[in-house]
């Protein structure tokens, strides 16, 4: 996925397969087969280019790490003290990006905050 979010554009199998070659050997049987399973889990969406399919990620990163945590919180017995421990562990520049966001208007909040 680090590859796919960083070409940030449709790509084929044997795209990715030449660019991860240059690290090791790989099978284009592997890398289809990966990509496969990504879009089989919503990673990854494709389209008919021919004979082929190009492969594109189904969310920008920053959506799906998003998804990610939210799935991790709602798992919580206590989302709220996860969410607290949690806060606990983030870098500094993180918790004044969060200060400035909450100064923000939470979607669907509909009270003026000035």
């Amino acid at each position: 996925m680090e590859h796919i979010w960083s070409l940030d554009r449709a790509v084929a199998v044997r795209e990715v397969l030449e660019d991860l070659h240059e690290g090791r050997p790989l099978a284009y049987t592997t890398v289809m087969t990966v990509m496969d399973n990504l879009r089989r889990k919503g990673l990854l969406v494709r389209e008919k280019d021919g004979r082929a399919y190009r492969y594109r990620a189904a969310q920008p990163r920053d959506q799906y790490t998003a998804a990610m945590m939210g799935q991790v919180l709602a798992s919580s017995d206590d989302p709220s003290a996860a969410l607290l421990h949690f806060l606990e562990t983030i870098p500094s520049e993180n918790v004044a990006l969060l200060r400035q966001a909450l100064g923000e208007q939470v979607p669907g909040d509909e009270t003026d905050r000035s």
